[in-house]
């Protein structure tokens, strides 16, 4: 029987995982619903002057973005180590990292690209200015992918623990804190019409070395936990 070959690995796997989210869209939205509420509930709270919410615009979408990261990040992997079939991936002839890398981008599929999308309309009800939303839209398109990786290689380090959720926001908060400080800055400056293109530099890097290391990381975890 012929291995199927790295890509067409990574391009089955996430075809499945893709498939099984659509089938639970309801869980795939809870992050998406909870950014939206987070953000729209700030007018609700403080005040609905379009100075003070275009102030704490650039810090509101950033934090309620993190925060709908880590609410996604722990069932990343708990079905699949629940059921037996992380062990059959465990098991397979394909890399770990590899198939563990393609369930993290059905995963941010899913979850990171609805938030990306849906900024815009999150940048208009907090009177973010025009011309900061494709900026922030860009920003977050690094940065998701991110939050993605990291919280896929928490979730695997603590997906064997009965009740990690409380570990796994301890774990990923410290480590993200760059991505959210960059971010902010890179709304913060287009609301002022400054140039962004370092701070996004410095998002894309980030983006590349958490590709880079995270695979390796999440298929070490994941052994570790399944031990």
């Amino acid at each position: 029987m012929d291995v199927p070959g790295l890509g067409q690995a990574f391009a089955a796997q996430l075809v499945r995982d893709l498939r099984l989210g659509f089938r639970h869209i309801g869980q795939a939205a809870n992050p998406l619903v909870f950014f939206v509420m987070v953000t729209t509930l700030f007018p609700l709270a403080l005040s609905p002057s379009p100075q003070l919410l275009a102030a704490i615009a650039p810090g509101v979408v950033w934090v309620s973005a993190l925060l709908a990261s880590l609410l996604a990040a722990e069932s990343l992997f708990r079905q699949d180590v629940e059921d037996g079939t992380m062990e059959q991936l465990a098991l397979s002839p394909q890399p770990l990292s590899l198939l563990l890398l393609a369930k993290t981008t059905a995963h941010w599929l899913m979850t990171g690209l609805p938030l990306v999308i849906m900024a815009p309309v999150v940048g208009h009800a907090l009177f973010l200015p025009g011309e900061a939303v494709p900026t922030t839209m860009a920003a977050l398109a690094l940065a998701t992918p991110t939050l993605s990786l990291v919280g896929g290689m928490m979730a695997a380090l603590t997906v064997g623990l009965r009740r990690g959720g409380g570990l796994l926001s301890l774990l990923i908060l410290p480590v993200v804190m760059p991505v959210l400080i960059f971010g902010a800055r890179a709304t913060d400056m287009a609301s002022g019409g400054m140039e962004t293109s370092g701070v996004l530099s410095l998002l894309a890097a980030l983006m590349l070395l958490a590709l880079s290391l995270s695979p390796l990381a999440m298929a070490a975890a994941m052994r570790i936990s399944l031990d």
